[in-house]
């Protein structure tokens, strides 16, 4: 039996099922008067979709309960339209659509384990570690620095083939740490 959860208890971070959705709360408001039944409002992710939805429920309604199975893989390659991850203990190989990953492709490599997620046997996506460190393969090693007042920075390309702005300094072959919430570069490896 699955366990049942009045929709108030669905706090930040947990995972419920509405309909044939699935679901992690983002933020929940309880709003009561003394004239009516308590109403919810749910900030929620759906995770088969990605969008994001809020929605009003009465508060004596009850829903679903999940628990999400997530496993730490590596990549391993690319071939026929899927990404395929590796489990590191069971060797485990599943593949991803290349369109379930499109930004999160641009941070993945054979070094830097990520997160993926499961409900049942149903693979939801992955979870990037917030910072990775990539190499550099194409930046202007010539640059002139000029305005140093400004922080200076140059185009440069990362092993993945993602673009973005380094400081002067950086050179070709360097790893550099990346924020992969928004695939600003962060520091020096």
């Amino acid at each position: 039996m699955a366990d049942m959860i009045m929709i108030g208890d669905v706090g930040p971070g947990k995972s419920f099922k509405d309909g044939n959705d699935i679901f992690t709360s983002l933020n929940i408001e309880h709003n009561k008067t003394a004239m009516r039944g308590m109403i919810v409002k749910i900030k929620a992710k759906n995770l088969r979709t990605g969008s994001i939805m809020e929605r009003s429920y009465n508060g004596d309604i009850k829903v679903e309960q999940i628990y999400l199975d997530k496993r730490l893989m590596n990549y391993v390659y690319e071939a026929d339209g899927l990404v395929y991850f590796m489990d590191a203990e069971t060797y485990e190989q599943v593949g991803i659509p290349v369109e379930r990953l499109e930004w999160e492709k641009n941070f993945i490599n054979e070094e830097n384990p990520i997160t993926v997620t499961y409900y049942e046997n149903e693979i939801l996506g992955v979870e990037l570690p917030a910072k990775v460190t990539l190499k550099i393969v194409d930046c202007d090693d010539n640059a002139v620095a000029g305005d140093t007042i400004n922080k200076a920075m140059k185009d440069a390309v990362l092993e993945t083939g993602y673009k973005l702005k380094v400081p002067m300094f950086i050179k070709n072959g360097t790893k550099i740490v990346v924020r992969t919430e928004d695939g600003i570069y962060d520091s020096r490896a």
